[in-house]
C-alpha cells in the first residue's frame, strides 16, 4: 500500500518557466483579453487542418424578417393564450411592427456588420450574467453506456480508459485532425470545440467570465472531495502516460484519499464553493487569491487551467433515477452533521467527467460556451474510443478513431516530454476560518437545492425510432406529442414547452427555440383523450407531428422567433443603457433596461430561472420581473411575452448508442426538465421536477406510448413484416397446416411505407453517424466471443505535495 502523502518525495524542484502564470491573478487577469472574452468578433486561429477547413465558408447567421417573426411569435402563442390575450398580443404586434420595432431592428442590422452573429454576445452575456448556482440550474448531464466488457466496469479501469481516449479527443481537436461534424453533407461549426478544454466559469463581482488555457496539458482528479493533479500531455499535445500508467496514478489517488475519513475530508472539500450564488462565491475566490502566490492561489490556478476535472466517487447509485441525479448534482447524505454525499466531489465551473465506484460513468459540463450537440460528440467518440482500443488489444487490426496516434509513451525518451510532471499532488488547501464557514453554509445549501429536486427516468423498450418511421412519424416530433398528451392527461392543459434547434450550419450558430404547442398538437392531445374513434386520434397525431417537423426545419434554419425578439429586447435595452441611468432610474428603471433588482428581486442584466435553460433553454429577460411600461415597447410588456418565457416542459432530445441517459434540472419551479433519447428500438427519458408528481408523469408517459402503439395497430392495414425474408412470398395458403395459430412479428402490424426521418441535427441534438461505434459494439462483441475472456500555461510551480508510486 501506498505510504501517506505526509511522507512525500522530499526536494522536489518546481519546473522551470519562461513566465509565472502561477500567481493569485491568474484565472481572472493573465489569459489573454482574446480568452477571457468567450465571442468577441475575433474567432480563434487556426493552423491550417481538417477540423475547422470549413469555417470560412459557413454562412452567417441570418437576421430574420421582422413581420414573419412577428407572425409565427403570435402563432406560437394562440393556443396558450385567451381570446382576450391573443387580441392583446395581436394589437401589441401591430404595433411594434409600424413603430420601435423597426427601429430595433436596423440598430440590430447595424450592430450585428462585422461581428460573427448577431446573437452571440447578448447570448453569453445572458449565461455569464446569471448569479444563482449553475449547478441543477444550467450543467445538464449525459450518463454514458456501460463498458461492453463487464471485467472492465470497476472504477479505476474504467476511469484510466476514459481518460486516455479523452486526451485523444485534445489532442485530435489540438491538432485539427478530428473530423468535422456534417448534417447531411453540410459542414458544421467547429468553433465550440476550440472552448471545451481548459476552460472554467470564473465569478467576478460583475458577473462571470470564461477564462481558458489552451495549452493546458494536466487533469485535476477529486476522489471524496480531494483535489490531486498530474501532467498527462506535452507541449505537443502527444499523450504522456499509458492507460497502464494512468491507472497506476488513478489506484494511487484513491488509496490515499481513502487514508483521511470521509468526514474529515468533507471539512476541507472546496469543490462545494462552486455550487454557491455566484457573487458569494467570486468574494471567497477572493479570500482564496488574497495573497499573491499565496498556497490556495496556485492551488485554486491549478484546478481552474485543467483539461477537465476527473470525479472518482466512492458510492454506486442502484437504480437509473439514482444515477441521473449523481451525475446531475451529486448524492446528499449526512452522517453526524457532516455532509459525505458526493455533492462534494465536483467542481461545476469545469467539465466533469464522473466515474462511480461499480464503473457508471458519465459527463457534467459547464454550459456557457458549448451545447449538448458538441458534447455529444465527444461522449460518442470517447465511448467508442474505449471500445476499439481495447479490441486494438486483442486484435492489432482493429481500426482506429484517430486520424493519427501519439507515439507510444513507454518507448519514448522521458526527456522528450519536456518539463511535465506526472506523478500524482495533492492540493493541500489551507482552510482559512471564513473558507470553513464559507463551505458549511455552501454544503448546507446545496443540500437544500437537492432535496427540492427528484428524478425518474423511463427506459421504455417497446419500440422507437424503427417503429415510429416505419408508421410514418419522425421521431422527434413523435415524443414530443407524447409529452403534450401526457401532461394534458394529468392536468387537463396545455402548457408552454421548449426543445432546442441546432443551428450551427451557421458560423457560431448555436440553437433556437422550438416551440412545439401548436393549435395542431392542441387539436389531437384532445381528440387523443375524447371518445373519438382510433382513426381520427392517429389522423390528428399525424397533422400534430407535420406541424412540428416543418416548424423544427424553420428553426434550424434559424428562422424561429425566440432568439430574434431576444437580440431586439437586448438592443432596446443597449439603447436605454446609452440614454444614460439618470434617464433611466427616473422611470424606476436601472440602466440595464430592468426593474431595479433591489425592488424587484431579480438578477441584474440576467434571466432567472424560469427563462433560462439548461440545454440552451430560452435566454429571454426575466417573465417575473415587472417591466416599467413607459419606454417599453407594447411588445414586451405585454403578457404574451411572459408568457412564452415561462417554460413549464424543458425538454431536449439529445443522445446516440453511447448514452444510456441525459437531462437537467427544472426550469420553473411548477415544471419539468425533460431530457430524451430515441434509439432505434427504444426511448430514454430522464425527467426532474421539484416533487411534481414526477413518477407519475413517467408513468403517464408509458401508458401513452402504449396505448398510441395500440391505435397505430389498429388503423395500420396488415402486412407482412419489411424485415421478413423473400422466402414468404413463396409461401403457398392452401400448403400451410390448418392447425395452430400464426404467430405475427411485431411489424407484421405496420405498413411497409417508412418516412425518412428529418431528426438529424434538427429536433433537438438528434443522432449522430454511429456506424463507427456499432461496428465497435459489434467487433468488441465478436472478441469477447472468441476470446476466454507547471503554472498554468507553459509554467507551473510543483503546488502539492507527491504521491509515491514505487510500491506498485
Amino acid at each position: 500500500m501506498p505510504k501517506s502523502l505526509n511522507e512525500s518525495l522530499a526536494n522536489s524542484q518546481p519546473p522551470v518557466s519562461d513566465a509565472d502564470h502561477s500567481s493569485p491573478k491568474s484565472t481572472q487577469q493573465s489569459y489573454p483579453a482574446s480568452q477571457r472574452e468567450p465571442l468577441a468578433s475575433h474567432g480563434a486561429k487556426h493552423q491550417p487542418g481538417i477540423t475547422f477547413a470549413a469555417q470560412d465558408k459557413l454562412p452567417k447567421l441570418p437576421i430574420p424578417d421582422l413581420g414573419s417573426t412577428l407572425k409565427k411569435y403570435r402563432d406560437v402563442l394562440r393556443p396558450l393564450q385567451s381570446k382576450r390575450e391573443q387580441e392583446d398580443t395581436a394589437a401589441a404586434a401591430q404595433e411594434f411592427l409600424k413603430g420601435e420595432g423597426l427601429e430595433l431592428q436596423a440598430r440590430l442590422n447595424k450592430y450585428a456588420t462585422g461581428k460573427t452573429s448577431y446573437i452571440e454576445q447578448f447570448w453569453y452575456d445572458s449565461y455569464l450574467n446569471f448569479d444563482n448556482p449553475v449547478v441543477l440550474n444550467l450543467n445538464p448531464f449525459f450518463l454514458l453506456e456501460d463498458d461492453p466488457t463487464p471485467a472492465r466496469n470497476n472504477q479505476v479501469t474504467r476511469a484510466a480508459s476514459l481518460v486516455i481516449s479523452a486526451l485523444c479527443f485534445v489532442r485530435a481537436v489540438r491538432k485539427e485532425e478530428l473530423p468535422p461534424d456534417t448534417l447531411k453533407g453540410t459542414p458544421l461549426c467547429m468553433y465550440q470545440y476550440t472552448r471545451l478544454f481548459g476552460t472554467a466559469r470564473v465569478p467576478t463581482e460583475n458577473g462571470c467570465q470564461i477564462a481558458q488555457d489552451s495549452g493546458a496539458k494536466h487533469i485535476v482528479v477529486l476522489c471524496k472531495g480531494q483535489f490531486y493533479w498530474f501532467d498527462v500531455l506535452d507541449d505537443n499535445a502527444d499523450l504522456i502516460m499509458t492507460e497502464k500508467d494512468m491507472a497506476l496514478n488513478l489506484q494511487v489517488i484513491v488509496d490515499d484519499a481513502e487514508e483521511t475519513p470521509i468526514q474529515e475530508a468533507a471539512k476541507g472539500a472546496l469543490g462545494v464553493l462552486s455550487t454557491e450564488n455566484r457573487k458569494i462565491w467570486s468574494g471567497l475566490r477572493d479570500v482564496l487569491t488574497r495573497e499573491e502566490d499565496s498556497n490556495n492561489a496556485d492551488c485554486l490556478g491549478i484546478v481552474d487551467a485543467a483539461l477537465f476535472i476527473l470525479c472518482l466517487d466512492y458510492t454506486e447509485p442502484q437504480t437509473s433515477a439514482q444515477l441521473c441525479g449523481n451525475m446531475l448534482c451529486g448524492t446528499s447524505e449526512v452522517v453526524k452533521g457532516v455532509q459525505v454525499g458526493t455533492c462534494t466531489n465536483r467542481w461545476y465551473d469545469k467539465m466533469q467527467i464522473i466515474v462511480c465506484k461499480n464503473g457508471s460513468a458519465g459527463i457534467n459540463f459547464e454550459h456557457t460556451g458549448v451545447d449538448g450537440h458538441t458534447v455529444l460528440r465527444f461522449a460518442s467518440d470517447l465511448y467508442t474510443d474505449t471500445i476499439l482500443r481495447f479490441a486494438k488489444s486483442i486484435n492489432g487490426q482493429a481500426p482506429s478513431l484517430w486520424a493519427s496516434d501519439s507515439p507510444d509513451p513507454s518507448k519514448r525518451d522521458p526527456d522528450s516530454f519536456g518539463d511535465v510532471s506526472t506523478t500524482p499532488h495533492k492540493l493541500e488547501w489551507d482552510m482559512l476560518p471564513e473558507l470553513s464557514t464559507a463551505l458549511r453554509f455552501a454544503e448546507t445549501r446545496l443540500a437544500d437545492l437537492i432535496q427540492q429536486n427528484e428524478f425518474q427516468t423511463l427506459e421504455f423498450t417497446g419500440y422507437g425510432k424503427n417503429f415510429m418511421t416505419s408508421t410514418g412519424f419522425s421521431p422527434d416530433a413523435f415524443v414530443q406529442m407524447a409529452f403534450q398528451a401526457a401532461y394534458y392527461g394529468l392536468y387537463g392543459r396545455v402548457e408552454n414547452i421548449y426543445e432546442p434547434a441546432m443551428t450551427k450550419v451557421f458560423l457560431h450558430g448555436r440553437t433556437e427555440a422550438i416551440r412545439t404547442i401548436s393549435s395542431e398538437s392542441t387539436d389531437f392531445v384532445r381528440t387523443f383523450w375524447g371518445e373519438n374513434p382510433a382513426t381520427q386520434k392517429v389522423e390528428a397525431l399525424r397533422k400534430a407531428t407535420q406541424k412540428h417537423t416543418a416548424h423544427t426545419k424553420e428553426c434550424a434554419k434559424a428562422l424561429g422567433q425566440d432568439r430574434h425578439l431576444y437580440a431586439l429586447y437586448c438592443v432596446w435595452q443597449r439603447a436605454v443603457d446609452e440614454e444614460g441611468a439618470e434617464a433611466a432610474s427616473s422611470n424606476g428603471m436601472s440602466s440595464n433596461g430592468y426593474s431595479s433588482p433591489i425592488d424587484a428581486g431579480s438578477e441584474v442584466g440576467s434571466p432567472n430561472r424560469n427563462s433560462f435553460t439548461k440545454e440552451d433553454r430560452s435566454v429571454s429577460p426575466s417573465p417575473h420581473v415587472k417591466q416599467p411600461t413607459q419606454q417599453m415597447p407594447a411588445l414586451f410588456a405585454d403578457s404574451g411575452w411572459d408568457k412564452i418565457n415561462t417554460t413549464i416542459l424543458s425538454t431536449s432530445n439529445c443522445g446516440n448508442p453511447a448514452l444510456r441517459h441525459f437531462g437537467f434540472g427544472p426550469t420553473s419551479a411548477d415544471g419539468f426538465g425533460i431530457g430524451y433519447i430515441i434509439k432505434d428500438d427504444s426511448i430514454s427519458i430522464c425527467t426532474s421536477s421539484k416533487h411534481r408528481q414526477t413518477k407519475r408523469f413517467i408513468d403517464a408517459l408509458e401508458s401513452y406510448f402504449l396505448e398510441i402503439r395500440r391505435l397505430l395497430r389498429s388503423t395500420q392495414q396488415k402486412s407482412r413484416s419489411p424485415k421478413a425474408s423473400r422466402a414468404r412470398e413463396v409461401e403457398r395458403p392452401e400448403v400451410v397446416p390448418k392447425r395452430g395459430r400464426a404467430i405475427r412479428g411485431e411489424d407484421d402490424h405496420v405498413d411497409d411505407v417508412k418516412e425518412e426521418s428529418d431528426d438529424d441535427g434538427l429536433g433537438g441534438y438528434g443522432f449522430f453517424d454511429a456506424g463507427m461505434l456499432l461496428q465497435a459494439l459489434k467487433a468488441s462483441q465478436e472478441e469477447k466471443d472468441r476470446s476466454s475472456e507547471k503554472a498554468i500555461g507553459n509554467a507551473r510551480r510543483a503546488v502539492g505535495k507527491k504521491l509515491r508510486l514505487n510500491e506498485y
